[in-house]
């Protein structure tokens, strides 16, 4: 055996320190599970994105930033409902009195009609992107 001449006590502070080290990965200092980031979720998102995943808008699909371009210019949009009140009725944005979030289609390749993506906007200069018809959004940092 390799360890048949180390002192016991040696063996156990060894052991020890690989099981902390190991634990440490995967549990985080201080004993305290540590909350796995989302993905593109950024530590220095602004207070509005916090608890939402995020993304650059320079990550999002060419479409999606061809409408954010649309959205910087004021139009015009190449859908009738674009601009129009979100209603929130999912709930999946932070709650805000009625009209303060509009959305904009963006075109999805192979789609004969709007199809699920969106950009929502919000009054105070809020971005949020859905690709899955409003189920889920991450906010857009610009």
């Amino acid at each position: 055996m390799i360890f048949r001449n180390v002192p016991r006590s040696l063996l156990r502070v060894l052991g020890a320190v690989f099981l902390c080290v190991a634990l440490v990965g995967a549990v985080g200092c201080g004993g305290q599970k540590s909350a796995p980031a989302a993905a593109g979720a950024s530590t220095g998102a602004p207070a509005w994105a916090r608890g939402l995943v995020t993304v650059r808008a320079a990550e999002l699909p060419r479409q999606a930033r061809d409408v954010l371009a649309l959205i910087d210019e004021g139009g015009p949009y190449p859908y009738r409902q674009d601009g129009a009140v979100f209603g929130n009725f999912e709930k999946a944005l932070p709650r805000q009195k009625r009209g303060y979030y509009h959305e904009f289609t963006v075109r999805t390749p192979g789609e004969r009609d709007r199809g699920a993506r969106r950009i929502v906007t919000g009054e105070g200069g809020e971005f949020f992107y859905t690709d899955d018809h409003y189920e889920t959004f991450k906010a857009v940092l610009r």
